[in-house]
This record gives C-alpha cells, sequence and structure tokens, in this order.
C-alpha cells in the first residue's frame, strides 16, 4: 500500500529547493516511522559484501568506529593508505608499516580488505615522479664560489685572481653597470693589445670528464667589440680551451658554452686586452649540464616507476588482498582519456599518468597487476556514472579497449558520490550498461549528500525532512542495484565512510552536511534503515 505524502505548510519552501531539480517519486518520504527499522544488520541482510571506506586513525584508535564496521560489514576499503602517496617515499622506496598496520587491524576483525588503488593521477608522491622522470628538472648546483663578485677583500674580488694588468685596471662595478646584486666586475682597457694583457682567472670547480657542464655568465661594454675566454682543466696549458670571438654590445647579454671537462677541476679566464674599453662581467657559473628528456624517454621513465609500485605492492599482499582497484578515474568529465590540459595539475599530489603513456596506460596497469597475482580480481573504478551518459559509454568502450589488447579486467567499480537529487533515470542506466558488459560490478564509494544546495544552517534547520529524502536515495541506489545487476555479477557495495563528521565530503571539501548512514554520535540514522529495508527487499 502506498503511503499518502503529508507536508506541512512551513516545509513548502524548503521541499522546492531540495526537489526542484529532479521529479522523484513521493511514496514513503516523509512519512513519520518510515525509516525506524534498523533491526540486524547490513551484512546480515545481503547476499552480496557490505564495505565500508575506512581511515588508519579513526579505526585503530576509536572503538564505537570499528565495532560498527565490523559489526555491519563484511569489507573494507582504505581511503588512504594503500595509495601511491601513502606508500611511496621520497626516495622511491615502500614503506608497507602503516598499510600493513591497517590491514592487520581490519583482517583480526574478520574483514576483508579492497586494494584501493594502483593507478590514480591524484594522492601520489608526485614530487617523487616528476623528478625521477625528469618532468621537473632541478636546479644545478653553482660550483664557482663567488660567481657574482659579492665578496670582495683586499686583491678585489675573493676566489678570483688577477693574471695580468699591461694594458688597464681591474676594479668593482656598482650602479646600473651591475647585472645583479650589488657588484660585478670591471675590466678598463686603456690600451689595446694582446686580450691575453688584460686577464683574471676564477678558482677552480670540481667536475667530472664524463659529464658536460654549462659555463655562462653576462657581459656588456661601453663600445661594441668581441672578447676570448679560457675554460682551464686542472690549469694545465695543454687541456685549456680557448673560446673567442664572442660579441659584447653596450647592454647586457648572456653568453653561455656547454663543456666537457678533460680533467678534474675546472676554472674560467676572461682575456680582455684586445680593445680599448670598459668591460662589465657579472654572474659568472659553472653548472652541471641537466637537459629534459625526451617524451619517449619519460614515458619510459613513468612506465618503469608504474611496473615497481603496482609489482611490489600487488605482491606484497598476494593472496590477501583478492581484488584491487587497478586504474582509477581515468576519464575526464567529458568522456576523453585524462590529459594535463583536461586535468587540474596544481595540487602537488597529482601527476597524470596517462598524458605520459597514453592511452595504453591502463593495459600496462592492469598487465603488471596480473602478473604480480594472476588469482587476483582486477577493477576499473569511475565517478560520475549516473550523472554522465557520455561518461559511462566511454568507461564502457575504454573496458572493450582493454579486453581487445588482451588484459584481464574482472570488473567496474562506479563511485556514487551522489546526492538527495540525483536522477534515478542515471542511476538505472548506469547500472544497466555496466552489467551489460558481463563483468563484476561494485557500488565502490558511496554516500549521499545530503545539503546539496549548501546551507549553512542545515544541520539545525533541515535535516529531519532531508534525512527522509537521503534515505529514500540510499534505498532507491540499492534497490537498483539488484534489480539491474543480476547476482552472480554483483561484487558488492561500499559505504564510503562511517559516521557523519570523518566523511571525506566535510572533512576535504569543508562542506556542512552529513551524507553518511551514522551520525556523529554513531547512532543509526534513516539513511541506515534505507539501506536495510532495501537489502531486506532482495
Amino acid at each position: 500500500m502506498k503511503t499518502k505524502l503529508f507536508v506541512p505548510i512551513i516545509f513548502l519552501g524548503l521541499l522546492a529547493n531540495f526537489s526542484s531539480c529532479v521529479k522523484q517519486d513521493a511514496v514513503n518520504v516523509l512519512a513519520e516511522g518510515n525509516f525506524a527499522d534498523t533491526t540486524g544488520t547490513l551484512k546480515g541482510n545481503s547476499s552480496f559484501p557490505i564495505g565500508f571506506g575506512i581511515d588508519y586513525t579513526p579505526f585503530l584508535n576509536n572503538a564505537r568506529y570499528k565495532t560498527i564496521v565490523a559489526r555491519e560489514g563484511s569489507s573494507v576499503t582504505f581511503g588512504y593508505h594503500m595509495k601511491h602517496g601513502a606508500l611511496v617515499q621520497n626516495d622511491g622506496s615502500i614503506d608497507f608499516t602503516k598499510a600493513d598496520a591497517l590491514y592487520n587491524a581490519a583482517t583480526a576483525a574478520g574483514l576483508e580488505v579492497y586494494g584501493h588503488t594502483l593507478g590514480w593521477h591524484s594522492n601520489q608522491n608526485a614530487t617523487y615522479l616528476k623528478n625521477y622522470a625528469k618532468i621537473v628538472i632541478p636546479a644545478s648546483t653553482e660550483l664557482l664560489s663567488n660567481p657574482g663578485f659579492e665578496t670582495t677583500n683586499s686583491s678585489l674580488f675573493a676566489n678570483w685572481s688577477v693574471l695580468n694588468t699591461s694594458l688597464g685596471t681591474f676594479s668593482a662595478a656598482t650602479g646600473a653597470n651591475v647585472h645583479a646584486g650589488s657588484y660585478a666586475l670591471k675590466c678598463a682597457v686603456t690600451t689595446a693589445g694582446s686580450s691575453w694583457k688584460m686577464q683574471i682567472l676564477s678558482d677552480a670547480a670540481s667536475v667530472s670528464s664524463s659529464k658536460t657542464y654549462t659555463v655562462s655568465f653576462f657581459i656588456k661594454a661601453d663600445a661594441a667589440t668581441t672578447i676570448q675566454f679560457e675554460l682551464r682543466n686542472n690549469d694545465a696549458s695543454s687541456t685549456v680551451q680557448y673560446v673567442g670571438s664572442q660579441n659584447v654590445s653596450t647592454g647586457w647579454s648572456q653568453i653561455t658554452y656547454n663543456y666537457t671537462p678533460k680533467n678534474t677541476t675546472l676554472a674560467i679566464a676572461f682575456d680582455l686586452g684586445a680593445t680599448a674599453t670598459n668591460y662589465y662581467i657579472d654572474d659568472v657559473s659553472i653548472k652541471e649540464a641537466v637537459t629534459a628528456p625526451s617524451g619517449a624517454q619519460v614515458a619510459a621513465l613513468l612506465d618503469a616507476a608504474l611496473n615497481d609500485f603496482i609489482t611490489k605492492t600487488v605482491t606484497h599482499y598476494k593472496g590477501e588482498v583478492k581484488a584491487w582497484d587497478v586504474i582509477n578515474e581515468i576519464l575526464a568529465d567529458n568522456g576523453a582519456i585524462r590529459n594535463n590540459s583536461n586535468t587540474d595539475t596544481k595540487p602537488a599530489d597529482v601527476l597524470v599518468w596517462s598524458n605520459y603513456l597514453g592511452k595504453s596506460f591502463g593495459v600496462k596497469a592492469f598487465t603488471y597487476a596480473h602478473a604480480a597475482d594472476p588469482s587476483a580480481l582486477l577493477f576499473i573504478n569511475d565517478y560520475a556514472l549516473e550523472s554522465n551518459n557520455a561518461k559511462v559509454d566511454s568507461l564502457v568502450a575504454y573496458v572493450n579497449y582493454l579486453k581487445a589488447n588482451g588484459v584481464q579486467v574482472d570488473g567496474i567499480g562506479t563511485q556514487m558520490h551522489i546526492n538527495i537529487n540525483t536522477s534515478y533515470a542515471g542511476i538505472d542506466n548506469a547500472f544497466q550498461k555496466l552489467a551489460a558488459t558481463g563483468l563484476k560490478v561494485r557500488i565502490s564509494e558511496l554516500d549521499v549528500c545530503a545539503n546539496p544546495l549548501a546551507k549553512p544552517n542545515f544541520l539545525t534547520a533541515y535535516t529531519k525532512y532531508a534525512y527522509d529524502y537521503q534515505a529514500n536515495m540510499y534505498k532507491y541506489v540499492v534497490d537498483s542495484y539488484i534489480k539491474n545487476v543480476p547476482a552472480a555479477q554483483r561484487y558488492g557495495v561500499t559505504i564510503w565512510g562511517v559516521d557523519d563528521p570523518e566523511s571525506w565530503i566535510i572533512v576535504s571539501q569543508g562542506k556542512v552536511d552529513a551524507p553518511l548512514l551514522f551520525d556523529k554520535n554513531f547512532a543509526k540514522k534513516p539513511a541506515y534503515s534505507g539501506v536495510l529495508k532495501a537489502l531486506q527487499a532482495k
């Protein structure tokens, strides 16, 4: 029998706000006591796994949190501690200490651990990856002492030796004749002659004959001319590299020269006596030359890093973690493969694997995971499939691409971070299209935003009615899952969190909301009953 909907007059405005986006069924919403039945447990009423997304600190330190998860669920997914950013250290090594502690605590409580996640563009040690693959090239160390002539002494400049002043003088330049800092070198040539008769030499820098170095300096003169400089190896005349005919203008310009030393030290000498004019030199430099690798080289390095992470992680939990999210969120919102243009790359933990490895990123990731543990079930996971038809179609097409390339794909996870106004038709559509692949289907990260309009006083004014809408949405999701996904393909439902205050929507996004099944006091909400009723109706 259908329950007649009674809406108080004072609630009409709020109802319009909450339900204007999509017209849903009014049946069994707001009827008092409708979602009051909380008898039993979720896992006790389910024919498929019921899971919770958990975090390290509350599970290990909050007895009520842990008790609820073990009582209601059969599996857990770690919110963070199996991800690249949690495991990979700055030197590329992998530290499983915290992941193992959480794994051991979960399995001791009788829970199975679902592996999440091996390949994602976010929550990574992206600094390590970018340095390893030379996407970000670290600045080379300056090898010269006093390269900018900033340190003076009684002999003019520290770490510099005047070798010859037959044709003029060396002094410190200031003011407009300085490129950077407070001082520069001034060479006043009063009589033109041999270039080496006005000569100054830097201290030698320690170098390697197996590397290339970039030698550079800024220079200008009162009259356009040319100069010569020397690169001295261990100060032996037989190993001096003379570099002549370098153009000098009346404005600052930088002269750069790449050089592979013949010995283990390298110094620069300026030969300035050829033209009668004033020269100004500043910011001399000798640094190891570091060149950016080609796109193919970057891809090869990242491929190696991906293989290393997946192989070591899956092998570490081989035979214990039975299923993995191999790749996560490979699609942008328009359904295209992610790259650096359609993804926000500003966060420090982001590196978009598919920007460098292309569409085959998934092929590689699934191949490495299967090789590490052939018995593990391997999933692809993505979000907004219930609200973005183009994206669910693209995901199905990508799964077909993976299968066509011979890799094992066992299932699809749909993140359902939805709200009380999410389209019922969109939910049905997603489950139907995912089920049509013949693969296992799991709801991987379910939560329902109860405050989609971000009302600041939501928790004090609107929860009574929003909670009933939320319960109805939770119930509809599980009902649709059971209706549209055949029993043999159902790999379970994971609620993405336990109590409202620890939800990622509140902790990470700072929103005022209550998206989970338990409130701040770990009391069952109407949402709990909504899930329970759907499971009982199976």
